[in-house]
């Protein structure tokens, strides 16, 4: 976290399109107390990396097709995030399993944003599972990373209903929305040192363990 009088520095992990990025660098123009230093990705051609040239973030490609192996990758990857002294890494549809080691360089300073209620629907296909469960409400979650994926302890969660003709697309769309809206706030709590992962390895805000998870409930 950030002290009272610095601004905290942050890097950005995708591997798409960048929506969630997106909603971070307009957080930060809007006067958020980060500032994103780097955007990385491990796919070229990710569009994320054209929205960070837009505001002349740098940004840098660690291919994990260039590496025989998931530890050479991942090697790469920590000196690349660590030449810009973050004080806290986003993963924001970053779709690389990250291994214990590396989770364990940036415990406690690294947040992830899931597609789902956590801990329900860890993994992929997130809409299509809450659709097939007859579920009446999805969400997304922030959480911070741990070793298990998509286990970290969460932070705060997104609440939309199920609607009856929902599709896996239409639902996708009205939780990515969401998306938007949290994650740019959790990044901000951090910054402000209200949020922090305890030793304990619970969530603290504001000083107090949260019990459960922020929730912020839309009605569409």
């Amino acid at each position: 976290m950030a002290s009272e009088h610095e601004t905290l520095r942050v890097v950005v992990l995708i591997s798409g399109s960048g929506t969630n990025l997106q909603a971070l660098i307009d957080a930060q123009i809007s006067g958020a107390p980060f500032e994103i230093v780097a955007v990385v990705s491990n796919a070229p051609g990710a569009f994320g990396l054209e929205r960070a040239k837009r505001r002349a973030i740098p940004i840098a490609v660690v291919d994990h097709r260039a590496y025989p192996d998931r530890a050479s990758f991942e090697s790469e990857l920590a000196r690349v995030i660590d030449d810009h002294d973050p004080g806290l890494v986003v993963l924001a549809g970053f779709m690389r399993i990250l291994t214990p080691p590396f989770v364990a360089c940036y415990l406690g300073r690294m947040l992830n944003i899931h597609p789902s209620l956590l801990p329900k629907y860890r993994g992929l296909h997130t809409h299509e599972r809450a659709l097939a469960a007859g579920d009446s409400e999805h969400g997304a979650s922030v959480h911070f990373v741990t070793a298990e994926l998509d286990g970290g302890p969460v932070i705060i969660q997104a609440v939309v209903p199920v609607l009856p003709d929902d599709t896996p697309q239409t639902l996708a769309a009205r939780v990515l929305a969401q998306e938007h809206v949290i994650y740019p706030l959790a990044v901000r709590w951090f910054a402000e040192g209200r949020l922090w992962l305890g030793s304990d390895r619970r969530v603290y805000l504001d000083g107090q363990v949260l019990e459960t998870p922020y929730r912020l409930t839309s009605g569409s």
